[in-house]
């Protein structure tokens, strides 16, 4: 689940506006790209993560552990929450909430500080904090996961690791990859990271998974906590999704960009 949206913090120097900045690169993290439906992919053949040995087969049973042909076939999808921020020891409680389908989207976070709230129609990107940039929605985080099987995403192993996690890397077909670390029992993503390259700052992420919640077959982050690192900026999150919808009706109004 986890799509970014990242920004350059340099034109934004203000203490209050870098922690709701922070948020929503945190919190838009777990759903976006899941809403893409894709063709279902069998896992008929996925291996228990417990006995699965190659970077393919790990992915595989992430899939099958997450829902299988229901995670690949997400089409929307509705999340609503908490959640609590640090940015240099300053703790910024909120809540958040995001409903996304295909290539459409909204998210707003509100806090006793600030609000930020942010709407695509699919063409079109509104943002009540500017300027923002968007990376590809399917390229980053928990939600490349539902790519495994698709053509141009490539599955490899993952990039250097001190704890010597059992997982895989998903590199998507513009370059951006995310590498998964599963639990050999369950086989389900406990967590993962990312980095990446904008501008001249090298961007890193880091997802430690706490609880899942499964809502109509799929297993989808409910609890987990995120660190995000920027050049000399580093921000913490702890994010609590309190209610989740999958595949619930969206009308086009939902996502009226406001004038």
């Amino acid at each position: 689940m986890l799509y970014m949206i990242y920004l350059r913090f340099s034109i934004m120097p203000s203490i209050i506006d870098r922690p709701f900045c922070i948020l929503v690169l945190l919190a838009v993290s777990v759903v976006c790209a899941m809403s893409q439906a894709k063709p279902a992919a069998s896992a008929a053949d996925a291996k228990p993560a417990l006995i699965a040995s190659s970077p393919s087969e790990l992915a595989k049973a992430a899939v099958a552990a997450h829902g299988g042909d229901k995670l690949r076939q997400v089409r929307s999808i509705v999340m609503k929450g908490s959640v609590d921020v640090n940015v240099s020891n300053q703790v910024l409680p909120g809540a958040f909430s995001i409903a996304v389908s295909g290539d459409k989207y909204y998210f707003e976070i509100n806090s006793v500080v600030q609000s930020l709230k942010q709407v695509c129609d699919g063409q079109t990107t509104y943002s009540s904090m500017n300027p923002f940039e968007l990376p590809p929605l399917t390229s980053v985080g928990f939600a490349v996961l539902a790519r495994v099987g698709d053509a141009g995403y490539a599955i490899t192993p993952y990039g250097d690791d001190k704890k010597k996690r059992k997982g895989f890397r998903i590199t998507a077909p513009d370059g951006f990859y995310t590498d998964f670390f599963v639990d050999e029992k369950t086989g389900q993503v406990k967590g993962y990271d990312s980095a990446f390259d904008t501008g001249q700052r090298r961007v890193t992420t880091s997802v430690e998974i706490d609880q899942v919640e499964t809502v109509d077959g799929v297993v989808i982050p409910k609890k987990y906590s995120q660190r995000f690192d920027l050049g000399g900026l580093t921000a913490y999150a702890s994010f609590n999704t309190k209610d989740i919808k999958i595949n619930p009706p969206m009308d086009a109004s939902a996502f009226a960009i406001p004038h």
